[in-house]
C-alpha cells in the first residue's frame, strides 16, 4: 500500500463503518461473488485476515510494478487504474467503484501489479495479504477449491463481455463503453446518468481501442444523434437509452 497513508490502517470492521455513513459499501469480502458457496464458518475465517484503510484524493494504493502482495475490495470512494506504456505514455484503462475488486493480481501469481491504482476522491478499501490468505488456504483447502471454480465462471463471463465490446461500429463500441462506465459511475441528472467524472478523449481511446482522432468524430456523431449529452465536461446518457 502507499507509504503515505501508512497512519490510516485499522482493523476490518465493516459493520461499524456501515452504520456511520451511507456511502459505504454494505457487503464485506466474504459476501463476494470470489467467495460464493461457502460454509458461514468458512465466510467468518475471510474477516479474520481483512484490515481496512483510509486514503484522500490523488494518493496511490499501489504503483505499477510494486509486488503483488494484496487484494482489496473498495468500500467507499472510487479509483482508476492507469499503466504506463514502454514509451512513457500513461494510459487509462478503467475505473473501480465502491464495492468493486482491486489488486487481483494477488491471487493469480503474479509477481508485479501490472498497473497504478489511484484514488480519485476519498477512499476506504479493505484488503488482505497474498501470504494471509495462503496460510488460510493451506489450513482450509475447500475455501480454495471454490474461490478456483468462482474465477473460472467470472473469467466466462468477462471473455464474453469483452467479445461484445470488440465487435460493430466505432461508434457502437464507444457507446457501448459509455454505457457500461454510466451504470457504474453516474448520477441522476434530470436528462439522464450522468457520468460523475470528465472524460477525456485520448482516456476513452484506450479504453475503447481506437485513435483519439476517431473518438472525437465518434463522439460529435453520438452527440449530432441525441444518444449522448455533452454539458460542458460532463456526459450524459439520456432516459431510455440504457
Amino acid at each position: 500500500m502507499s507509504a503515505k497513508s501508512e497512519d490510516t490502517i485499522m482493523k476490518c470492521s465493516c459493520q461499524e463503518l456501515t452504520t456511520t455513513s451511507k456511502n459505504i459499501f454494505k457487503q464485506c469480502f466474504r459476501d463476494l461473488w470470489l467467495f460464493d458457496d461457502l460454509l458461514e464458518a468458512e465466510q467468518k475465517l475471510i474477516d479474520t485476515i481483512c484490515v481496512c484503510k483510509q486514503f484522500i484524493p490523488g494518493q496511490t494504493v499501489f504503483m505499477q510494478g510494486d509486488p503483488a502482495n494484496t487484494m482489496f475490495l473498495i468500500k467507499a470512494g472510487r479509483i482508476k487504474l492507469s499503466k504506463v506504456l514502454k514509451d512513457g505514455t500513461e494510459v487509462t484503462l478503467d475505473f473501480r467503484k465502491a464495492g468493486d475488486i482491486l489488486g487481483e493480481n494477488a491471487l493469480s501469481g503474479e509477481e508485479d501489479y501490472p498497473v497504478s491504482a489511484w484514488t480519485m476522491e476519498n477512499t476506504i478499501i479493505c484488503g488482505f495479504s497474498r501470504n494471509c490468505f495462503e496460510q488460510l488456504i493451506m489450513q482450509h483447502p475447500r475455501i480454495g477449491v471454490r474461490i478456483i471454480q468462482n474465477m473460472s465462471k467470472r473469467m466466462e463471463s468477462l471473455t464474453s463481455r469483452l467479445s461484445n465490446m470488440a465487435t460493430g461500429s466505432l461508434e457502437d463500441r464507444l457507446y457501448r463503453t459509455l454505457m457500461i462506465v454510466a451504470r457504474e459511475h453516474s448520477r441522476q441528472n434530470p436528462k439522464g446518468l450522468a457520468i460523475q467524472f470528465p472524460l477525456t478523449h485520448e482516456e476513452l481511446s484506450f479504453l475503447v481501442g481506437a485513435h483519439r482522432v476517431s473518438i472525437t468524430k465518434a463522439m460529435k456523431t453520438l452527440v449530432g444523434s441525441g444518444k449522448i449529452i455533452k454539458e460542458g465536461r460532463t456526459l450524459i446518457l439520456p432516459r431510455g437509452v440504457l
